[in-house]
């Protein structure tokens, strides 16, 4: 059976991981999972993250980081969705909580931040945003 959209299940294991309290999720491993993780290890939302293999199927094994017992994620939003997607140009790109987040954006150049976008100056698909 197909996933309709897999970037919205990885946001919700993350999601249900943290409720949790658990150290590391294992997510079913694609191109654009291993990208957002780069960005969350980037950005410092994640200890970090690597491929492992599983019966044959590979995952992505994400470590979550804690601070003082709470989780340093507080939030993850799904943008754009497969019914309705969101491409924006680089003067609007959105500002999570006015700084303090992150937006992934998907880019020709690949899977970005939304601050590096706007350095680059070239807009994309808002995927998801962190806090």
């Amino acid at each position: 059976m197909s996933m309709t959209d897999p970037i919205a299940d990885f946001l919700t294991r993350m999601r249900n991981a943290i409720k949790a309290e658990k150290k590391t999720v294992d997510i079913p491993l694609s191109k654009m999972k291993a990208g957002i993780a780069d960005i969350l290890k980037r950005t410092s939302y994640i200890t970090d993250y690597s491929v492992v293999e599983n019966d044959g199927k590979k995952y992505l094994s994400v470590k979550l980081k804690y601070n003082n017992g709470r989780c340093v994620i507080e939030g993850l939003r799904r943008v754009s969705k497969p019914g309705i997607r969101r491409y924006v140009k680089y003067e609007k790109l959105p500002r999570v909580r006015n700084g303090l987040g992150v937006a992934v954006v998907s880019t020709s150049k690949g899977l970005i931040t939304e601050k590096e976008a706007r350095k680059l100056q070239i807009g994309g698909e808002v995927v998801c945003a962190i806090w």
